[in-house]
């Protein structure tokens, strides 16, 4: 089977991919820096496939190192590109390195796919690019507003980074995955969202309130114009989004696309808002959560979900697991890191 390259493939998302790429039988590279993730996820993707990928310790800022690695691995055919900084309130504190972190390596990473005779690369990207929508649901036709933060940038430039380069790169083909809001764990709890420090998420400050980790969750805001006052997110499955970077790789291998650069939203298509998140996780968990409304946090819009449309469309592609699902399993993965089984 064809040889994929995985950045950041051990991650939240990209170790769930990693997982159902070697289940359909691809052989599976992960380049990673470590910086916001764990070697022992490795351990954890070849509990479930019972098949280790091959792993190689790269900080892509590093231009001769991801030079030597395409050298090295020239038969490469598809890349699924997750390698980037993701948090809101750092990037505006620290944009620099954001910038150079998120948008230097895939210019470097697309120099080296130039030079290939075929190359498919899937970006990960995000609802970000749409700010508050003015219309919801969301479809892939929405303006691209400009960015609430430097991290929301970089996912726009990247676009655009990428849209270009296919322009003028007959031998490239691409697309980019404009997420949601990915949650959960593997039904295996062998791999899950392992945040480093507090947690910029929902879902992970949800269960680390709930195992005494944290005192309390900050609900912010209940003054919204929404049925409950919360803000409204659209929350998808981590492994529901996984399976959709392999059929989008799939597509692009088996020339199936329609234009050689493609964009697609993925999420439910429902939107739920915080306190429904809550409510969820207290009916699959059995557990009271402290939680307390606070003011509004800058820069949160009110209410972001998806339509599904064209991906379900074009791709094939259809969610299959619930936020019950997502909440049951993000808690069981909680237990098991801290130990609490």
């Amino acid at each position: 089977m064809d040889k994929i390259l995985v950045t950041g493939g051990l991650g939240f998302i990209g170790s769930h991919t990693v997982v159902e790429l070697q289940n359909e039988g691809y052989e599976v590279v992960i380049i990673d820096d470590l910086s916001n993730s764990s070697i022992t996820v490795l351990d954890g993707i070849t509990a479930i496939t019972g098949k280790k990928p091959l792993f190689e310790k790269l900080d892509l800022k590093e231009k001769s190192g991801v030079e030597a690695f395409f050298a090295k691995h020239h038969d490469i055919k598809g890349v699924i590109h997750f390698a980037a900084s993701k948090a809101v309130g750092e990037s505006v504190q620290e944009p620099l390195l954001y910038y150079e972190n998120n948008i230097s390596t895939l210019v470097y990473i697309l120099k080296e796919l130039k030079k290939l005779p075929e190359a498919s690369f899937i970006f990960s990207s995000s609802c970000t690019v749409y700010g508050q929508a003015d219309e919801l649901p969301i479809t892939e036709n929405a303006p691209v507003k400009q960015a609430e933060s430097p991290y929301g940038n970089t996912k726009q430039i990247g676009e655009e980074i990428i849209s270009d380069t296919c322009k003028v790169a007959p031998n490239m083909k691409a697309i980019a995955l404009r997420y949601f809001n990915p949650v959960g764990a593997h039904e295996t709890v062998n791999i899950g969202e392992l945040p480093i420090g507090v947690p910029q998420n929902l879902v992970p400050f949800i269960t680390q309130t709930a195992i005494g980790l944290r005192e309390q969750l900050s609900v912010f805001g209940d003054d919204y114009p929404t049925p409950d006052g919360t803000c409204i997110r659209d929350y998808i499955h981590v492994v529901d989004l996984a399976k959709a970077h392999v059929i989008a790789l799939k597509r692009l291998l088996e020339n199936k696309n329609k234009a050689n650069y493609e964009t697609f939203n993925l999420g439910t298509g429902t939107g739920s808002s915080v306190l429904e998140v809550v409510k969820s996780f207290e009916k699959v968990s059995g557990k009271k959560l402290n939680y307390k409304i606070v003011g509004r946090r800058e820069g949160d819009v009110i209410s972001a979900y998806a339509d599904t449309t064209k991906a379900n469309d074009e791709l094939g592609w259809k969610t299959k697991l619930s936020l019950d699902d997502a909440m049951r399993s993000a808690w069981k993965w909680e237990q098991k890191v801290r130990g609490n089984n």
